[in-house]
């Protein structure tokens, strides 16, 4: 079985088997969804099944074969599973829904994450990374983020923090002040996170290591390799193997 890689407006879905991870922690809540045994060790114990993984929470994941999905807190789908797992830093959720996939999927993975997303009572109409209640222009500028999707990445100098105030009309301390209130994380470790899906588009696109680092602002591929590894637990060349797979 070949493993898949999706990005969608800042939410990252994966499929696969075999996934065994060293220690990390990363910005985004981790969903996992599992077709076979999966289990998670974090400080606070261990703990298996179908999976909600708070933020910046280190841990070690053991997956035989599921979904992963990673989200960012803001999002719509974010808050959800905010209220799922109230204040837990990981919870089980195997009550929610039937234990088994009906089938490996194909391409879009919409349609088999159907019964996920009802049982989180997130409507698929509704694209799960927007939010209504994040500031204006912090919302504005996740949207140029997102046009990196797009295959529109901007050159990495543009994301100064100075830049992006000037732009938004506020002192550099105002933006950075608003930015955490609003995301929950500092912009210059946010910004780390969101040049990640740009390296892992970079390279489902054909780009290699070192390509993909110099393109999303990384110094060099072992720079890009350190970060990858402490947000995924897994290193480039197995996460190569993920992307080299479509």
């Amino acid at each position: 079985m070949k493993p898949l890689v999706w990005i969608q407006h800042g939410v990252l879905i994966t499929y696969g088997a075999a996934l065994d991870t060293a220690l990390h922690r990363h910005h985004a809540i981790q969903l996992v969804w599992t077709r076979g045994a999966s289990s998670c060790q974090w400080l606070g114990g261990s703990i298996t099944g179908n999976l909600i993984i708070d933020s910046q929470v280190e841990h070690k994941l053991q997956l035989d074969e599921g979904w992963i999905l990673l989200i960012e807190p803001q999002c719509e789908l974010g808050l959800r599973l905010r209220q799922m797992i109230a204040g837990k830093e990981v919870v089980q959720f195997n009550h929610l829904l039937a234990p088994y996939i009906n089938e490996q999927p194909k391409s879009n993975p919409n349609t088999q994450l159907t019964p996920l997303y009802s049982a989180l009572n997130l409507c698929l109409s509704v694209d799960p990374q927007s939010t209504s209640t994040l500031d204006r222009r912090i919302q504005t500028l996740l949207t140029k983020l997102d046009r990196c999707l797009q295959g529109g990445c901007q050159k990495p100098a543009r994301w100064r923090a100075s830049d992006i105030a000037n732009e938004l009309a506020m002192s550099e301390s105002r933006f950075r002040h608003l930015f955490r209130n609003e995301m929950g994380i500092a912009w210059r470790p946010y910004l780390r996170w969101r040049r990640l899906s740009c390296a892992i588009t970079a390279m489902m696109s054909g780009y290699s290591a070192t390509e993909s680092a110099h393109l999303t602002g990384f110094a060099d591929s072992a720079h890009l390799s350190r970060t990858f590894r402490a947000m995924f637990g897994i290193s480039i060349q197995q996460a190569r193997t993920l992307f080299s797979s479509k």
